[in-house]
């Protein structure tokens, strides 16, 4: 089936993007636009020669928040029932990393996706918040949980409480994004970054990200146990042997994702 709200790319060797498309609206996340996301994640984790993932929007916004006038006459019968938010379980659960190519607005819903995704790639121009309280309710798809892990109590209340956005520097000096650099090259950045990271080993690459992500519900001895068994998994595979090979053989490894 044909998009409606996304386009699809492979702009690099090992890298599949995804542009939300709804530039009217500030690319706002209705249920059919988080449909198609979640479809094309799946479809790129299914893809053996795609190896790590772009989301971003335009230089304007990444997201500027969920649709609100699809939520707008609700009740909570309804709101259960539709269940808008099992979509998100399945984006957490992608197996490759996904990187977030962040300019403008990323707010609430929009704000929730980046923290779905691994890393973040902001422009001088991002703006990060969750004003769900502005419109008398609150975060639905993470933001009280996410943002609290990456920024701390005191800022995550801040920001949910009064509906603040914070620059991209605030966000970086805070943890939430892995860099911020000029708004003209904000998509090649996390381009890079990614093109990086589909250079190495697939298997390792989808452990490491399992192993992180592990930490955040888990105790840290269960972690530790979780770790070591992946780290002993990879010694079955041919890429750790090809990879220290070619170590000792001073070459550059010949991936193979087996």
């Amino acid at each position: 089936m044909e998009n409606q709200f996304i386009l699809l790319s492979t702009p690099a060797d090992g890298v599949g993007v995804i542009q939300l498309n709804r530039p009217t609206v500030l690319n706002a996340l209705n249920l059919q636009t988080m449909t198609e996301i979640v479809a094309a994640l799946e479809q790129y984790d299914a893809d053996p020669t795609i190896r790590c993932i772009v989301i971003h929007g335009n230089e304007k916004a990444f997201a500027a928040g969920a649709d609100i006038k699809e939520m707008s006459g609700a009740d909570t019968v309804e709101m259960m029932k539709r269940d808008q938010f099992a979509k998100w379980e399945k984006i957490r659960t992608t197996k490759k990393p996904i990187i977030a190519a962040v300019s403008g607005f990323a707010l609430g819903g929009g704000c929730e996706l980046t923290m779905l995704c691994d890393m973040i790639v902001a422009s001088e121009t991002a703006k990060f918040g969750q004003p769900e309280i502005n419109i008398g309710v609150m975060p639905g798809a993470g933001g009280t949980q996410r943002l609290t892990r990456a920024v701390g109590k005191a800022l995550a209340m801040e920001i949910a409480l009064t509906g603040r956005m914070i620059t991209a520097k605030e966000a970086y000096d805070s943890g939430l994004v892995n860099r911020v650099v000029p708004v003209s090259i904000y998509f090649e950045e996390a381009l890079a970054l990614a093109k990086e990271v589909a250079s190495k080993a697939p298997l390792a690459v989808m452990l490491v990200k399992e192993s992180i992500l592990k930490a955040f519900s888990t105790t840290l001895e269960a972690g530790l146990e979780f770790e070591r068994k992946n780290f002993y998994m990879l010694f079955s595979t041919q890429d750790q042997k090809e990879g220290m090979e070619a170590f000792v053989d001073k070459r550059k490894p010949n991936w193979k994702g087996q």
